[in-house]
């Protein structure tokens, strides 16, 4: 039996991954969870799952749980769960550039790392790289698309490698006039026509601004240079991603989307876990679609490759600012398409740094969020209202 801790349990990818875990209860083993603000949900998982560490990040302990549970409170408790002694396998569901520090921590310790937080990667990916390798963990992603390739790449080595294609949904605005989505209110935004996520990751896949963190996601956990990552619209999110080698060759992966397939394949790997679900039907499918991502007209998308292709620290800038630029959004503060203005001011101000050490990560982070709520309130008064 495997031990498990899920940091952002009451989340999408945590509450998948306890799901998952429910359905295979001879297999895995819950030791910590944690959570944000929300006290009832996670109380009603520590009633369920009876972990050894129960963490509400942003509050008090919350009161009850069973007597097996100890209930903490504050950042450090959530450091101490992705550093548990027990734990075998962390879970990083956690939103954000939060996420880095709790990564770190799991691969320092020498843990699986089942890494559904992309934004450790895009901040610190060398130091991350360094944690692993120094550590001696495992770095599993859990990303459809990175799980995909990591699938694809079983038993290859990374020089036969030619390129990776990740695939986008292109969001919910794909077919829309670029005019008129200044208009676009949260609630249209967060309706995503394929995957159910949580309202960050939803209201970066209409702006393709998770799949530019995906590109870079691609370059530190494959080693690729960032020419040899590439990105197509594929409306119907059932390729989840492809590899391409030197001979010619393509490996796919394809699936129903659905979050728990790649959870299950992290704590299961190398075993593949049966489970009980449809098989694919392509013939009920009938059809898949591809198509190239647009020039121009997914701008947020351009200023992440950009990040990307000037390095150091500017995808973590890119990335700060579209989390003050989407928080901003979802209250209403900002336009739609005021997202990419904000990013692109704060990436203009930035003078880049290498990335070597957690503490320099962080002022830049601290620099980037402060610049970007500047900038929302510079140009941020014309925010169309939700009905």
């Amino acid at each position: 039996m495997r031990t498990v801790a899920i940091l952002g349990s009451t989340g999408s990818i945590g509450k998948t991954t306890l799901e998952v875990i429910s359905s295979y209860p001879d297999r895995y083993r819950v030791v910590a969870l944690t959570a944000n603000r929300s006290a009832d949900a996670l109380l009603d998982q520590v009633e369920r799952f009876q972990p050894e560490l129960a963490v509400l990040a942003d509050g008090s302990p919350p009161n009850g749980g069973p007597a097996g549970t100890r209930l903490a409170a504050g950042w450090d408790a959530v450091l101490e769960a992705a550093a548990h002694r027990d734990a075998e396998i962390v879970v990083n569901g956690l939103v954000g550039a939060a996420g880095l520090e709790p990564s770190l921590l799991a691969l320092q310790g020498g843990k699986r790392l089942a890494l559904a937080n992309k934004e450790s990667l895009v901040v610190g990916g060398p130091l991350v790289m360094q944690a692993l390798e120094e550590g001696g963990g495992e770095l599993i992603p859990v990303d459809s698309e990175h799980s995909a390739v990591f699938q694809c790449l079983e038993g290859a080595t990374r020089e036969s490698v030619r390129r990776v294609v990740l695939t986008a949904s292109g969001g919910p605005f794909r077919d829309r006039d670029p005019l008129d989505l200044s208009g676009v209110t949260p609630d249209e935004a967060l309706r995503h026509p394929t995957w159910d996520m949580g309202a960050k990751i939803t209201i970066d896949s209409a702006t393709l601004v998770n799949k530019a963190l995906e590109v870079v996601e691609a370059h530190f956990l494959f080693g690729l240079e960032y020419d040899q990552v590439a990105v197509v619209i594929h409306p119907q999110s059932i390729v989840h991603s492809l590899v391409e080698f030197r001979d010619g060759s393509v490996l796919a992966q394809l699936g129903y989307p659905t979050m728990a397939l790649p959870v299950l394949y992290a704590l299961g790997y190398p075993e593949r876990v049966e489970v009980d679900a449809p098989s694919l039907d392509l013939a009920e499918i009938g059809s898949l679609e591809f198509e190239p991502v647009p020039d121009g007209r997914f701008p947020a998308f351009d200023l992440g490759r950009a990040a990307a292709l000037r390095g150091g620290t500017a995808p973590a800038v890119f990335n700060a600012a579209s989390e003050e630029a989407v928080a901003a959004f979802l209250q209403e503060r900002l336009r739609f398409t005021g997202i990419p203005e904000v990013i692109h001011g704060v990436l203009d101000a930035h003078a880049v740094e290498d990335v070597t050490e957690l503490e320099g990560v962080r002022r830049v982070d601290r620099w980037a969020r402060e610049t970007a709520r500047a900038r929302v309130d510079e140009i941020g008064n014309q925010a169309p209202r939700s009905k």
